[in-house]
């Protein structure tokens, strides 16, 4: 099945300055947010601290939640509403210790002298110490790095290091974009956001090995053609199988991101985030780095 025919010739590598412009942009907005917020929104997995998930039988909002709970020394309690139902909240406290084992208890009698007794229900609790917090987020760096390290010394041998380098540039655009949605979204990050990171890195370096290997092919046919042109040509040609997969994969995450409730939501977000920014980066980001690294290796044997 082909949605393009294979002699198309749009001029992709004419626009990849515009394409730059464009990333960096998307970094820079990316980065203000994250420097004005001071950092990531880290959940409870990362940041340490107690999450309580309540269900209540009648319509409420976060400020009566709050109130309800003014009597108890919970330092600052951040109340927000969960998924689809509008009369179900997460509550985060920002204390994890043996005392707190009963704070699921605390907070429901608490509650129940506000709302009827029966019409609060809760339905989760989930503590994290801050040293564990701060172990499990360490971990979850060490794993993209590692990840990032393996994969340039993968691309490097089974094709060059210019290669290798350009994936792993696209790469962290992809992660530094869909990192930056989450702070101009003010969605946390959690041990699933870490493992949808490492999705989208996959993902991604997917569909810029298959151009990749379409440069390799077509350098041995058309050795006589400039660099630009090769890489223009390589993209056209994987065009349509570039676009088949990555509407088949959107259709599937975004059915998880609006139907998938609260649980999954954040995690769908960054699927849907990064396959968006997968699929451009390995055209106008991978792509472009190696007629960079092309046209700088020219110049260097010119001048030599």
């Amino acid at each position: 099945m082909q949605l393009i025919k294979p002699d198309i010739n749009l001029d992709f590598v004419g626009k990849r300055k515009v394409a730059l412009i464009v990333s960096v942009v998307l970094i820079l907005i990316g980065m203000a947010s994250l420097l004005v917020k001071g950092g990531p929104n880290y959940g409870i997995d990362f940041a340490g601290g107690t999450l309580v998930q309540v269900q209540f039988a009648q319509p409420t909002d976060a400020a009566a939640i709050k109130k309800a709970m003014s009597g108890l020394e919970l330092g600052t309690p951040v109340v927000q509403s969960f998924g689809d139902n509008q009369n179900e909240f997460l509550i985060r406290v920002e204390q994890a210790s043996g005392e707190l084992k009963g704070l699921s208890v605390q907070i429901q009698g608490a509650l129940e002298q506000t709302y009827a007794k029966g019409d609060v229900d809760i339905r989760r609790v989930e503590m994290v110490g801050p040293q564990v917090g701060k172990d499990l987020r360490n971990k979850g760096l060490k794993a993209l790095f590692y990840a990032m390290l393996g994969l340039l010394a993968y691309i490097s041998w089974r094709f060059e290091f210019r290669f290798a380098v350009g994936a792993i540039v696209a790469l962290v655009h992809d992660v530094m974009i869909t990192l930056g949605a989450f702070s101009l979204f003010g969605k946390e990050i959690d041990l699933p956001i870490i493992a949808a990171f490492l999705a989208i890195i996959g993902y991604s370096l997917n569909d810029t090995i298959i151009v990749y290997d379409r440069i390799r092919e077509n350098s041995g046919k058309h050795n006589k053609e400039s660099f630009d042109f090769i890489v223009n040509r390589s993209i056209n040609e994987t065009l349509s199988r570039t676009l088949l997969t990555s509407g088949t994969t959107l259709l599937v995450v975004l059915a998880l991101f609006v139907l998938g409730g609260g649980v999954i939501h954040n995690f769908a977000f960054a699927m849907l985030i990064g396959v968006l920014v997968g699929t451009y980066s390995s055209i106008f980001v991978a792509s472009p780095v190696l007629i960079f690294w092309q046209a700088k290796m020219a110049k260097k044997t010119t001048q030599e």
